[in-house]
């Protein structure tokens, strides 16, 4: 029998399998009630709720819509204090944290536009040009990995020693390396750390909710 309805305005728009999946197990984290609500990116449907047809997107009771994945995570750590998942205590701490969401948001998520979307990058429409793209794309993929890895040796989180929103963030978009020539599973680092992740109940739970394998 299904349970009660959930008492909340918090709801969180999402697409399986993108950075959306950073601020659900975020949400998660939180223990504090949400909805979630599967969009398809180009249905004007939702064009109708955020015209720039992007996840993740976010209500909070207002009538402003929340958007961008890092500020939406940041909105989390100062909606839910109680949670601890901003960056602890000093201005070198909120450095930290800061400077690793803007590595991740400007660094990791633009490296892997060639490869989802190689149309983009070329005027040409030939498979050959696409997927020449899409294989330009695997160094700068490499380059950022091996500096997140650099970030992680000899840590169980991201940044600051601690679990913060950037674990997330990074765990969703180190996923896509899943089916390129060097998976996260090379990187010795990012590896312990997707595992560590992976037994996680909350990210158990938005992975399922999202329809979405571990491995």
């Amino acid at each position: 029998m299904a349970g009660p309805p959930i008492e909340t305005d918090m709801l969180l728009y999402y697409a399986p399998g993108t950075c959306a999946l950073a601020p659900h197990i975020a949400l998660e984290w939180t223990g504090s009630p949400y909805e979630v609500e599967k969009v398809e990116l180009r249905s004007e449907a939702y064009r109708a709720i955020n015209p720039m047809g992007t996840v993740p997107a976010m209500t909070d009771g207002g009538t402003r819509l929340l958007t961008q994945a890092d500020a939406i995570l940041k909105y989390i750590v100062h909606r839910f204090p109680e949670a601890d998942l901003g960056a602890g205590e000093g201005v070198m701490a909120e450095f930290n944290l800061n400077e690793a969401l803007a590595f991740l948001t400007g660094d990791v998520h633009p490296a892997f536009w060639p490869f989802f979307a190689p149309q983009r990058f070329t005027t040409q429409t030939d498979k050959e040009s696409l997927e020449a793209v899409k294989n330009a794309s695997y160094a700068r993929i490499d380059r950022v990995m091996a500096h997140l890895d650099g970030m992680l040796d000899g840590q169980m989180h991201v940044v600051n020693q601690k679990r913060t929103v950037a674990d997330p963030y990074a765990f969703a978009m180190c996923r896509w390396t899943q089916n390129i020539p060097r998976p996260w599973t090379h990187y010795p680092a990012i590896a312990l750390f997707m595992n560590r992740m992976a037994a996680d109940p909350g990210v158990q739970a938005a992975m399922a909710a999202q329809g979405l394998r571990i491995d």
